[in-house]
């Protein structure tokens, strides 16, 4: 609470920009970034995985296999490469090139709502002016943070409605579906 306290104004700004503006929609959007986040502890995903939780999570446990789950994946021998399973994990999906361009680990999840995927960084710096994709540690700035998050919740998602609806599920599945790109 107090992360939300400490940056008010900003999410203020943040909310009016992006009609962000009952109850219901600030209580989802801020739920969702609680959870992406950590509850406002982390503006770079976590990908210290063991090769267990690379075998049960998603898009990992379907692009890496056994061998390199174990390989790359946190034991008791060795850390976790987290470079290598971003490159394998997020390769050749959402604009991203293949595992040797390094795309994976350069447009992982950032931000309170963890960006992930070249297109998506693209589609907020067209949107924002931000250039997130020459240096996309800008979204560990927390304005720059809260306001993609915003961006990515009313605009690029469209959860407003969903938020006036009370449907949090469907918010939760569309919100999570971050290595698809939506048309509009």
């Amino acid at each position: 609470m107090s992360f939300i306290l400490d940056n008010s104004n900003v999410f203020l700004k943040a909310f009016l920009k992006y009609n962000i503006n009952n109850p219901l929609r600030i209580a989802h959007y801020l739920a969702q970034l609680s959870h992406e986040s950590g509850n406002f502890t982390r503006l770079v995903e976590n990908l210290n995985y063991t090769p267990e939780g690379l075998a049960s999570t998603s898009p990992f446990n379907s692009r890496m296999t056994a061998v390199q789950r174990n390989l790359y994946g946190r034991t008791a021998s060795h850390p976790a490469n987290q470079i290598m399973i971003a490159n394998i994990g997020y390769a050749n999906s959402n604009g991203n090139g293949n595992v040797a361009s390094g795309d994976g680990w350069r447009f992982r999840g950032r931000g309170l709502i963890q960006l992930t995927g070249r297109a998506n960084y693209e589609a907020y710096k067209k949107y924002s002016g931000y250039d997130v994709v020459t240096n996309p540690d800008l979204l560990l700035q927390v304005g720059i943070a809260i306001d993609c998050a915003a961006w990515f919740f009313s605009v690029y998602k469209d959860l407003n409605s969903l938020a006036d609806a009370n449907l949090i599920t469907k918010i939760t599945q569309k919100n999570q579906r971050k290595n698809q790109r939506i048309s509009r």
